[in-house]
């Protein structure tokens, strides 16, 4: 168990992962959403949020990018509190369709679930309720531990199979890579390798856009100086769209 093999592990993932073909497939679903005056939508439970946040809202990213989670039944719907404070929240396919509601979603929207898993009810019941409503859908889960182990959605179905192109950001089944002597495992992959693949996407995206003379609409730090004005300008475009509260 010495932290400089799981350093290595990772380096080794770090190199490899640009590679992967769907990656340029996943960033001219950005571009099309974008030339189509689309948001992108990113939702993530659990640690998935934070690959969600890596899209939405932070500097060097992408103005218009709209962050979902499980707190907004709570924020936005009105619900008790006490809700999110189930063990299960995550697997509870009804609450998809809560989240989406309370969404502002346009049909240009494009969406990005990521879970790791790719199995509880409602990452799986929001990529059905997405693809029913005509959105692009980008997943980043695990394959390895996705294809291992059983849905949690009524209908069996996962999270890579219901979507236009999938993300695999190779954590292996568990996530951890660094084995326990009596059992389990520590030194986690995903989140590291999933917000690689998210700004591989980002940057790929805006290659794009400046290949075709777009001036592409891009946060500026906060905390520099012309941050707040720049960033509140690109914003406006966008009034009622993205949300950056929460």
């Amino acid at each position: 168990m010495n932290p400089a093999d799981y350093a290595r592990h990772i380096a080794d993932l770090v190199a490899a992962i640009p590679d992967d073909p769907q990656i340029p497939r996943a960033a001219a679903l950005f571009t099309r959403a974008l030339d189509r005056g689309g948001v992108i939508q990113a939702f993530g439970s659990g640690h998935s949020e934070a690959t969600a946040m890596e899209i939405a809202g932070r500097a060097g990213g992408l103005v218009p990018t709209n962050k979902l989670a499980l707190r907004d039944i709570v924020l936005y719907g009105g619900a008790d509190p006490a809700e999110l404070e189930r063990y299960d929240l995550e697997r509870d396919p009804g609450l998809a369709r809560r989240i989406l509601d309370l969404a502002p979603v346009r049909d240009e929207d494009l969406f990005v679930i990521i879970s790791n898993s790719g199995v509880n009810g409602v990452v799986v019941e929001l990529a059905a309720l997405v693809k029913e409503r005509g959105h692009d859908l980008i997943a980043i889960t695990s394959l390895a531990h996705s294809t291992g182990v059983p849905s949690r959605h009524p209908s069996g179905r996962k999270l890579f199979e219901l979507a236009d192109v999938v993300l695999d950001n190779r954590a292996p089944r568990g996530d951890a890579v660094l084995p326990l002597p009596e059992g389990g495992a520590v030194g986690a992959v995903s989140t590291i390798t999933s917000a690689l693949l998210v700004q591989l996407v980002v940057t790929e995206a805006v290659r794009d856009l400046v290949k075709v003379g777009r001036t592409p609409p891009v946060y500026l730090s906060a905390n520099v100086p012309e941050g707040d004005a720049h960033n509140l300008a690109l914003e406006a475009r966008y009034a009622g769209r993205i949300r950056r509260g929460g």
